[in-house]
């Protein structure tokens, strides 16, 4: 009896077989190993959120030492931190983070306009910590965002798009800015 598969055939498909099984278990690692660097640099920008996070309360205090007038900042910024205390997921910590930085660019007008908080050695201290943690945090977004990008480009061109809808993996969201956030917040005492 003459069977319908040669020998060649049969090291063919099993040679498919192993190749699909070899680039599918490699697509797999990829994206848990990019996801895993993506979760990570999440971690990283909140550590600096963190650590804006707990400057904001000394930089207050020692401003509301030096100016009284200005409460309505300061409780802005203290319920802004309140709030991104609050959020639990990474959008809902990015929108938190967006209107704390909102209400410090407003809090840094105070500065400007009074030159006494300006001069005092302990709020330019933790002015220049604040401004530097400001830094930090763009730096870890912009990582964060390269990392999204990798890993958005290869569960989304081929074949790197085929394995991520077998595997159930999707596009990961970006970090982005609020909408006119490009614009310096306006000051207005009465």
């Amino acid at each position: 009896m003459k069977l319908p598969f040669t020998l060649t055939t049969v090291v063919g498909i099993v040679a498919v077989i192993v190749v699909l099984i070899i680039a599918s278990v490699g697509y797999y690692n990829s994206f848990i190993i990019q996801t895993n660097a993506i979760e990570g640099q999440w971690k990283q920008v909140e550590v600096q959120y963190q650590r804006r996070y707990d400057l904001i309360p000394n930089l207050v205090e020692s401003v509301k030492g030096l100016q009284k007038q200005e409460q309505k900042i300061f409780g802005d910024v203290n319920a802004a931190r309140i709030q991104y205390a609050g959020a639990q997921t990474p959008e809902t910590k990015v929108q938190a983070a967006n209107q704390l930085e909102g209400t410090l660019s407003r809090l840094f007008a105070v500065f400007e306009n009074y030159p006494q908080i300006k001069s005092d050695q302990a709020v330019l201290k933790l002015q220049d910590e604040l401004a530097g943690t400001e830094n930090r945090i763009a730096v870890e977004r912009r990582r964060y965002n390269e990392l999204v990008q990798q890993y958005n480009t290869s569960a989304t061109t081929l074949p790197g798009k085929l394995f991520a809808g077998v595997f159930g993996f999707s596009t990961k969201t970006y970090f982005q800015s609020v909408q006119d956030s490009e614009n310096v917040p306006k000051v207005q005492f009465p």
